[in-house]
């Protein structure tokens, strides 16, 4: 009987102490917990975005880095190419500090990982013409060959794509025909004996 009183006892406290929480550290408890569902919330709709709304999601994104006037983007699958509007004047080394500022804003954002960033005017210009025509009604299946070569101008070799095997010092082995290949093996001799 007394293991109650004094489980009835701790109870009561308990719940006493409870009641001193303050409404303003409830309520702060609640904001909390309502941006943690929203934050999930938005994580788990950034994945279910048409292609419209993921392109103005990224531009959003690119937009915020210093320096980026501008951001246009087209997406094309699981990819995009977002053109970056940036001052004219500023010299390159620049340019490609803001194009890697912005890579780097996107790269841990899984919508914006596989995506390739330009700055080139006239390539921001089409993108913005490419983006116009999809919203407009354009199919994007006739605008993924201008983008693949808007990419491939951007990147005109991807390292994967490169053939491992191929030892350089090999290639330079068969350019030579086996007569010129003697001839410089008989020269090479001639010069290591003639040093003796």
């Amino acid at each position: 009987m007394q293991k109650l009183w004094i489980l009835a006892l701790a109870l009561f406290i308990i719940a006493g102490c409870a009641q001193n929480e303050s409404k303003e550290s409830v309520g702060e408890n609640n904001q909390n917990y309502a941006m943690e569902i929203s934050q999930k919330t938005n994580n788990a709709n950034r994945h279910t975005l048409n292609g419209e709304e993921r392109a103005e999601y990224l531009a959003n994104l690119a937009a915020r880095v210093p320096d980026v006037k501008d951001a246009t983007v087209v997406v094309a699958g699981d990819y995009a190419v977002i053109g970056i509007d940036v001052d004219k004047d500023l010299d390159r080394s620049r340019v490609g500090s803001i194009k890697y500022s912005v890579a780097e804003a996107l790269k841990d954002d899984p919508l914006g990982a596989n995506a390739v960033v330009v700055a080139d005017p006239d390539t921001v210009e089409r993108l913005r013409e490419m983006r116009d025509e999809i919203a407009n009604g354009r199919p994007i299946e006739g605008i993924i060959n201008e983008l693949a070569a808007i990419v491939g101008r951007m990147m005109p070799q991807i390292p994967q794509d490169l053939n491992k095997n191929e030892d350089p010092l090999e290639q330079n082995d068969k350019q030579l025909s086996n007569k010129q290949e003697k001839q410089l093996e008989n020269i090479k001799k001639e010069q290591s004996s003639s040093k003796m």
